[in-house]
C-alpha cells in the first residue's frame, strides 16, 4: 500500500474513530449527570451527611465523569477538525486530549479493579445508618427519609440475621410494602447494574482512546511532512517538502538581476592586485620636480 494510500485510510478511520469517541464522551457526561442528579443517588445524598464516605466517593465520580466527559469530546472535535483541514496543530491538541483520557481512564480502572465495592459499601452503609436511626428514634424526618429510599428502590427493610423482627421494623413496612425485596438486595442489585456500565464504557473508552492516539500521532507526522490532497485525490508531498534544502548564508548567495558576488578569498586577492601595481611613490608630476 502506498503512503498517500495510507494517508487516506487512516483519515477515515480517525474521522469514524472520533464521532465514535464524541458518542463515548456524551455517554460519560449522562452518567456524570445520573450520579449527581439521578433519584437513587439523589435520594440517598439527601439521607447522608457530608462527612460521610458516600458524599466523598460520590464527589469524585461525578469530577471524573465530567473530565472524562470534556476531555473526550474536545479530542473528538480537534481530531475530526484537524483530519478535515489538515491541521497540524489542532492534531497535536487532539492527541493531547486522547492521551489524557487515556491516563484518566487507567486511574480509573486501576480504581476498579482494586476497590471493587467501595460504591455499594458506601450506599449500604448510608442505608443502614438512616435504618436504625428510624428504628431507634421517632422523629418523623427520619422516617421520611428512609421511605424515600424505600420507594426509589422500590424495596422495604431489611432481614434480620435471627429471623425475628420487632414491632418497629414491622411497622416500617406495612400493607403491600412488606412484599417487597430486602433493600440490601435491591440496593446492592442497583448497584452491580450500575458499575457493570461504568465498567464497559471505561473499557471502551480504553480501547478508543488507545486507537485515537496512534491514529492522531501518525497523521499529525503526515501533515508535518508536508503530506497534502493534489487534484487528483492523491496524497503527494507538497514542493516545499521536495525541495526544503539548506540555503546558502545570505552573503554566497546572488541577488536575481544582479552581478554575482565573488568569494572573499578571491576579492581579497583582487584587491591586492590593483594595489600592487598603483605607483608607489604619489603622483608623476611630483616625482619629476
Amino acid at each position: 500500500m502506498q503512503s498517500w494510500s495510507r494517508v487516506r485510510v487512516a483519515k477515515c478511520q480517525l474521522l469514524v474513530t472520533s464521532s465514535f469517541v464524541l458518542l463515548l464522551g456524551l455517554s460519560m457526561a449522562a452518567m456524570a449527570a445520573v450520579n449527581y442528579l439521578g433519584t437513587h443517588f439523589a435520594v440517598v445524598g439527601r439521607a447522608s451527611s457530608d462527612r460521610t464516605p458516600y458524599e466523598a466517593t460520590r464527589r469524585w465520580a461525578f469530577c471524573t465523569s465530567i473530565s472524562l466527559a470534556g476531555l473526550l469530546t474536545l479530542g473528538a472535535v480537534l481530531g475530526a477538525v484537524a483530519t478535515v483541514r489538515e491541521a497540524g496543530g489542532l492534531m497535536a491538541g487532539g492527541f493531547l486530549c486522547f492521551a489524557l483520557a487515556f491516563c484518566v481512564l487507567v486511574q480509573v480502572a486501576f480504581w476498579r479493579f482494586h476497590n471493587p465495592a467501595q460504591v455499594e459499601d458506601a450506599v449500604l452503609d448510608t442505608y443502614d445508618l438512616v435504618y436504625d436511626q428510624a428504628v431507634r428514634s421517632s422523629s418523623a424526618t427520619l422516617r421520611q427519609q428512609l421511605v424515600a429510599i424505600q420507594d426509589t428502590f422500590l424495596c422495604c427493610g431489611k432481614s434480620s440475621p435471627f429471623g425475628l423482627l420487632g414491632a418497629t421494623e414491622v411497622s416500617l413496612c406495612p400493607g403491600e410494602e412488606a412484599t417487597r425485596q430486602d433493600c440490601l438486595v435491591g440496593v446492592r442489585s442497583f448497584l452491580r447494574t450500575y458499575g457493570s456500565i461504568a465498567s464497559t464504557l471505561t473499557g471502551i473508552g480504553l480501547a478508543s482512546t488507545v486507537y485515537a492516539v496512534l491514529l492522531s500521532s501518525f497523521l499529525w507526522f503526515a501533515f508535518r511532512s508536508g503530506c497534502s490532497l493534489d487534484r487528483r485525490g492523491k496524497y503527494t508531498l507538497s514542493r516545499r517538502a521536495r525541495d526544503c534544502r539548506p540555503q546558502e548564508p545570505s552573503f554566497f548567495r546572488r541577488s536575481p538581476g544582479g552581478p554575482a558576488l565573488q568569494h572573499p578569498m578571491e576579492a581579497d586577492v583582487l584587491d591586492g592586485r590593483l594595489r600592487a601595481s598603483r605607483p608607489s611613490g604619489g603622483p608623476q608630476f611630483l616625482q619629476d620636480s
